[in-house]
């Protein structure tokens, strides 16, 4: 999973605002991507620098520009200065172990949350940080790492299929918010099909493995609803503030991205039950098992009592006992042996000991 707060005492003494990447350098080179789209009309293109993108700021199209690799400060403290963006934004946006939040200023909005995928390597979810920038007519997104979920919204606007290309930069954030609120699902459904088999494997036969992966999966969810409840609150604020950034149509659409965040926290919760029980009934198994264990080393022990008391007793080194010159006293202890080892069978039998 990512790596977070313990980086954060490199910032110590440092003013606020000052720019230092905190998190983990994922790419060597950033990389700088432009949609420029109208209702008729789009073009593309990976700028060479940051200059290139600058003429979209005052573009009558809708303009997106998406930066990966928030690591290069310089990029993104060019970037501030040409946009307007308040330093203590810019310092969130490389700092990258932020809590999904939004905040509102005058020429823009910000909103930062957590992009989620699933590594089939390690088989675990990995978060990167995903930055927001809502100006009056352009969408500047911040990423750490190349790839995402942000390729149906780019067909769509290619392709000019639904009505992106006719709205503005608020509707092209909520697509975004949409896209990695959906991609929260996928995150679930992978761990639900873990779960599914995990619950085979704890009725079949568990062993120490089986608590271990029930482990790792209370891990990712709590992971999961590390970044997920706070989001629901950030999309409660995007639909309740007054902001000239949301229009009122696609605060229609937020609606519809909180209830998709409702319906994960619901999974989220029902999935942290599972594992609980799961746990639960791990550690009885296991402590079925041992007092099973238990019952058998017992019933051996206690048959095998009254046999050490009768080999102890001829074991004594008397001259005068009755039986140690008896010539069938050797085969007489046996029978005796044998005959209260079956007695006390049979009793543990009829108690369903045994």
């Amino acid at each position: 999973m990512s790596k977070m707060v313990h980086a954060g005492s490199r910032k110590v003494g440092v003013a606020p605002g000052t720019l230092i990447h905190i998190g983990k350098k994922q790419l060597t080179e950033p990389k700088i991507t432009v949609i420029d789209y109208n209702a008729d009309d789009f073009q593309e293109l990976v700028a060479e620098n940051i200059e290139e993108a600058y003429p979209f700021k005052d573009s009558e199209n809708v303009s997106w520009i998406n930066i990966y690799g928030v690591h290069h400060v310089d990029l993104i403290e060019k970037i501030g200065t040409n946009f307007g963006i308040h330093p203590l934004v810019l310092e969130d946006i490389v700092h990258t172990d932020q809590r999904p939040k939004v905040e509102f200023f005058d020429s823009y909005m910000y909103i930062v949350l957590k992009m989620l995928q699933y590594d089939k390597d390690k088989e675990e979810i990995i978060a990167e940080q995903v930055s927001i920038i809502l100006g009056s007519n352009f969408v500047i997104s911040f990423q750490e790492i190349m790839g995402d979920t942000f390729d149906p919204v780019r067909d769509r606007i290619r392709s000019s299929k639904g009505r992106i290309r006719k709205q503005g930069p608020d509707y092209l954030t909520y697509a975004l918010l949409d896209s990695i609120v959906d991609n929260y699902f996928v995150m679930l459904e992978k761990i639900g099909e873990n779960i599914e088999s995990l619950d085979d494997e704890l009725l079949d036969d568990p062993t120490p493995k089986t608590l271990e992966k029930i482990h790792r999966l209370k891990k990712e969810v709590i992971f999961l609803r590390k970044f997920v409840w706070p989001l629901r609150e950030v999309i409660s604020s995007l639909q309740r503030e007054e902001s000239p950034f949301i229009k009122e149509s696609t605060s229609i659409f937020l609606k519809d991205v909180y209830d998709h965040i409702i319906q994960v926290m619901d999974t989220i919760e029902s999935y942290r039950d599972i594992l609980s029980t799961m746990l639960d009934l791990y550690l009885s198994t296991a402590s079925n098992k041992m007092n099973e264990i238990m019952k058998v080393l017992t019933i051996i022990a206690t048959i095998f009592i009254p046999l050490t008391f009768i080999a102890g007793i001829y074991g004594m080194n008397f001259e005068y006992m009755p039986e140690l010159k008896w010539h069938l006293g050797y085969p007489a202890v046996w029978a005796l042996m044998i005959s209260v080892s079956l007695v006390m069978l049979t009793y543990f039998r009829k108690l369903k000991w045994i």
